[in-house]
């Protein structure tokens, strides 16, 4: 950007792929439910049609929705994604206990790790002054996970797009943030990994930092690079 930026007030920080991700592939965790319930699929082949399916997939927001009807919301919206899944490689449809037990599988937290600076830097951010709040386009589940990782007490705020009713590159979840964090869009810089996230901050009027994760992500030896 070509103006001068001042210190900011507040960050903005996506979830999955800046500051979680899963210890092991999708496709892995796939293969080896279907596997329990009677359906042969290779890891593989799923890690190779399930990130198009999830890009093109419409936002996981569903606006005036909670409690079970949200978390109902939420379970559709990934049992579509499974199905679509299983039926791009010719395999029958999963049952809805499949489908639940793979919902169930994402929520536990010995399914993600945090990756390896985090901690320690929201922990820095805080001692500074900075107030933090994460704006994920994921579900209800998310709340768990960052307690049980240890993240949520380090947080100001947390924006999930299933519960807002928007998902990023709509900058409607930033904005909510910035109201949560009583900050203004000049006030608060937004940090995340994906075209979404930097649609979002510009829409928002905010200035981007997009953080780049050697891949694969799974690992917990990995290197990171900030750039605007």
């Amino acid at each position: 950007m070509s103006r001068s930026l001042g210190r900011p007030r507040g960050l903005l920080l996506d979830a999955m792929g800046t500051l979680i991700t899963l210890r092991d592939s999708v496709g892995s965790s796939y293969a080896a439910l279907a596997r329990s319930h009677g359906v042969v699929v290779d890891a593989a082949a799923i890690d190779a049609v399930f990130p198009a399916i999830y890009r093109q997939a419409p936002p996981l927001a569903f606006a005036g929705r909670s409690g079970e009807d949200l978390l109902r919301a939420e379970i559709g919206w990934w049992g579509e994604r499974i199905s679509e899944t299983f039926a791009a490689l010719a395999l029958p449809p999963p049952d809805g206990a499949l489908q639940r037990a793979l919902f169930d599988h994402f929520a536990e937290a010995e399914r993600w790790l945090v990756y390896g600076e985090v901690e320690a830097q929201l922990r820095s951010w805080r001692q500074a002054g900075l107030r933090l709040a994460v704006v994920s386009n994921f579900d209800s589940r998310l709340h768990g996970l960052l307690q049980a990782l240890g993240l949520r007490p380090l947080l100001d705020a947390v924006v999930i797009s299933s519960e807002v009713g928007a998902a990023k590159p709509d900058p409607r979840p930033l904005e909510l943030a910035l109201a949560a964090l009583e900050l203004t869009p000049d006030q608060a810089w937004h940090i995340g990994d994906s075209p979404d996230d930097g649609a979002a901050a510009r829409s928002a009027g905010m200035h981007y930092l997009r953080i780049e994760r050697e891949r694969p992500a799974q690992s917990p030896h990995h290197r990171s690079t900030m750039s605007t």
